[in-house]
């Protein structure tokens, strides 16, 4: 196949007309441009420039294949400007799965500052409920950067943006309200606002029970953190939510557990390189997550 640099001298010969112009426009030698042409044409199978005593012509076929080579040669142009521009992080596509209570709570910030700074990067924003389910999506290629706790398990590179808290949220005449934090083993007795199983969270509060060695009494189940919090506020019963979730959270109260409960806030990235993924990942990592308020 015919190399760039072949079809570049071919466009400078035609261009210029000579071949000591044309070398000196590439700045190389007139043997290795003529090596080039010579290369060219056997792979064409057909003379692209004639010899002639002083100077060259430039042949029909040489004409046709400089006008496609022209267009080939801005195409690479363009390509080598679009992979600089990516790699500087101010053009291109960058596919966030992000936990659903998160997006408000963590990831608006830095997307107002890139929709900002970076309006050419084009950002697509995924909202899960399973941390396993985003990862799924990243291996897929379907996703080049997760947000959200830690998944039960992943190969991908793995960065710890910080811990969110844990918390309990209980109707505002309920007896927690009197606390400044809540016991695990007093939640059993209660009336629990559970999770559906498509939900990551039913799987972390039922593990986070068994750990504990007590027993939750579920009265409903939802697929929302942010809907329990609602739920447990508006005297359904009791539950545990994720920080995040407290931005929808309009009444109720909230108290922290007793020791104090946290879990990791993680960003996966299935190619660590990938500057745009990168980059959002430090702008992150700079701002920080916010702190968890509690009412006691």
């Amino acid at each position: 196949m015919a190399t760039l640099r072949a079809l570049e001298c071919l466009v400078a010969l035609v261009d210029t007309g000579s071949v000591t112009k044309a070398a000196a426009a590439l700045y190389m030698s007139q043997p290795a441009l003529s090596h080039q042409i010579a290369a060219l044409e056997r792979e064409l199978g057909t003379r692209v420039v004639e010899r002639l005593a002083r100077g060259v012509r430039v042949t029909a076929a040489g004409h046709a294949t400089a006008a496609e080579a022209r267009v080939a040669l801005q195409a690479a142009a363009r390509a080598v400007r679009v992979g600089h521009e990516v790699g500087a992080g101010v053009a291109g596509r960058l596919r966030i799965a992000c936990a659903e209570t998160m997006t408000v709570w963590l990831l608006v910030p830095v997307l107002r500052q890139w929709c900002s700074e970076r309006p050419a990067v084009r950002l697509d924003l995924m909202e899960f409920t399973s941390a396993d389910r985003m990862v799924d999506h990243l291996m897929a290629g379907e996703a080049d950067l997760v947000i959200g706790p830690r998944p039960t398990g992943t190969s991908a590179h793995v960065e710890v943006l910080g811990q969110e808290e844990m918390v309990v949220v209980a109707p505002e005449d309920h007896p927690f309200a009197a606390r400044p934090s809540v016991p695990v083993a007093d939640l059993a007795s209660e009336p629990f606002v559970h999770y559906d199983q498509g939900n990551g969270m039913a799987v972390w509060i039922d593990q986070f029970a068994a750990s504990h060695q007590v027993t939750f009494t579920p009265v409903l189940r939802t697929r929302s953190p942010r809907t329990a919090a609602q739920l447990a506020g508006a005297g359904m019963g009791v539950t545990i939510v994720p920080a995040s979730a407290l931005i929808a959270c309009p009444y109720g109260v909230v108290r922290s557990m007793d020791p104090q409960v946290r879990r990791d806030v993680v960003a996966i990235m299935a190619a660590p390189a990938d500057s745009l993924a990168r980059r959002f990942v430090e702008d992150l990592h700079a701002r920080g997550l916010p702190a968890t308020e509690t009412d006691g």
